[in-house]
């Protein structure tokens, strides 16, 4: 058996952010002993992911970060350039692998953290704080007791919900041996793609030089496509839209984020929390999950350090939320068509303020004067309906 104060399962952005936050004893606050529980390398571990997210200045992570930019473009679906600088944010990439690195590093240098691989097979509180019942790569058995737990593993299943949505996207990492991209700029969103059925539809560029970028396609839908259909998706993106031949498919990504207006429960024993996208990171109405984990795991390591009971935050604001789950509504009714809703926004706020607004930075005026620029007669609608739709579980991608 092992004993900590402190045990984090599961070695992805939530957990190792939280890891990175509790390896370093602030002047004046108590020593924690810190375990983190990382599944052994398999189907468990964590993809490999590209993070997107925005902050002023120098952050955290800066030694990790892929490329930043300040200049962003957005396409509209009739082909009209929208671009606009978004000083003082910069907008940050960031690869797992190079994040990991770093904190494997900072980790390797602090004598209050300890790593142990080993499978995470139940998570359940007991007198007194909480166990993790494991699993080593050899097969033997593990007990992990703590004070307090936090377990950023994904879900089984969603939530009930009313609305819910798929993010899913398929990206080339490409190569050139010809300079063909604008490293200054960030295609954001090219709305310029074939739209679903339901949902919608975007295309992004994020250039790390004038001859590598990322290059993915992305929808919001019901359903995933086939690996035959986003590779259909991105050579029509990349030769038909954006007029780019010659390019050498480095390596690939894939994902699927569930967009849901389901609660995430954020504690789930008296000492057992859920951190992530477990707790409710992601923002439902964009994905982003980067920036809500940070302030997730920043306000409960400073709760573990002032000795209070660290009940993660919500990641987003009851605000948020709530304009989040109008948004999925009319999105998946069709009252509103996404890429035109996007679009405009974009062109009628500048990005900057949008920017803050996605990450729910924005005062209540702010938010209001991105309201009247939305289809205000379709958005009330679904707000109006809202309470009266069921909540029922989501069948799954």
């Amino acid at each position: 058996m092992l004993d900590a104060d402190v045990a984090i399962v599961g070695a992805g952005a939530a957990g190792l952010s939280l890891a990175h936050r509790l390896s370093h004893r602030a002047p004046g606050t108590r020593r924690l002993s810190v375990l983190l529980v990382e599944a052994p390398p398999g189907p468990l571990r964590p993809p490999r992911r590209t993070w997107c997210f925005w902050e002023r200045g120098r952050g955290r992570y800066d030694a990790a970060v892929t490329a930043t930019w300040q200049h962003l473009r957005v396409h509209t679906p009739g082909g009209r350039a929208i671009e606009d600088d978004i000083a003082p944010l910069r907008y940050k990439m960031i690869r797992s692998d190079d994040f990991e690195g770093l904190i494997a590093h900072d980790l390797a240098q602090s004598d209050q953290v300890r790593r142990v691989e080993a499978t995470a097979e139940t998570v359940e509180g007991v007198h007194g704080g909480a166990q993790v019942l494991a699993r080593t790569t050899d097969g033997r058995p593990l007990t992990v007791r703590a004070r307090w737990v936090f377990d950023s593993r994904p879900l089984g299943s969603l939530p009930a919900a009313r609305t819910t949505l798929l993010q899913h996207f398929h990206g080339w990492f490409v190569r050139s041996d010809r300079p063909l991209f604008d490293p200054g700029t960030v295609e954001l969103m090219d709305f310029r793609t074939p739209q679903p059925v339901r949902g919608l539809s975007f295309g992004y560029v994020l250039p790390t030089g004038d001859r590598q970028a990322l290059v993915e396609y992305t929808e919001f839908s019901p359903q995933v496509l086939s690996r035959q259909a986003y590779d259909t998706a991105l050579r029509h993106y990349t030769e038909d839209i954006l007029g780019l031949t010659g390019l050498e498919v480095v390596s690939t990504e894939t994902g699927v984020i569930p967009m849901t207006d389901a609660p995430f429960a954020r504690q789930s024993a008296p000492s057992v929390f859920r951190i992530g996208a477990a707790g409710g990171a992601t923002r439902p109405a964009t994905g982003y999950t980067f920036a809500a984990v940070q302030r997730q795991t920043r306000a409960v390591a400073s709760a573990l350090a002032a000795g209070r009971r660290p009940l993660p935050p919500p990641a987003h604001s009851a605000r948020s939320r709530a304009m989040d789950a109008v948004l999925l509504r009319a999105l998946d009714s069709g009252r509103v068509d996404g890429a035109d809703f996007f679009a405009h926004l974009f062109s009628r706020v500048p990005m900057e303020r949008l920017l803050r607004f996605l990450d729910g930075r924005t005062r209540l005026h702010e938010d209001l004067s991105v309201g009247i620029r939305t289809p205000v007669l379709p958005m009330l609608r679904s707000a109006a309906e809202l309470p009266y739709l069921p909540r029922r579980p989501f069948p799954g991608p």
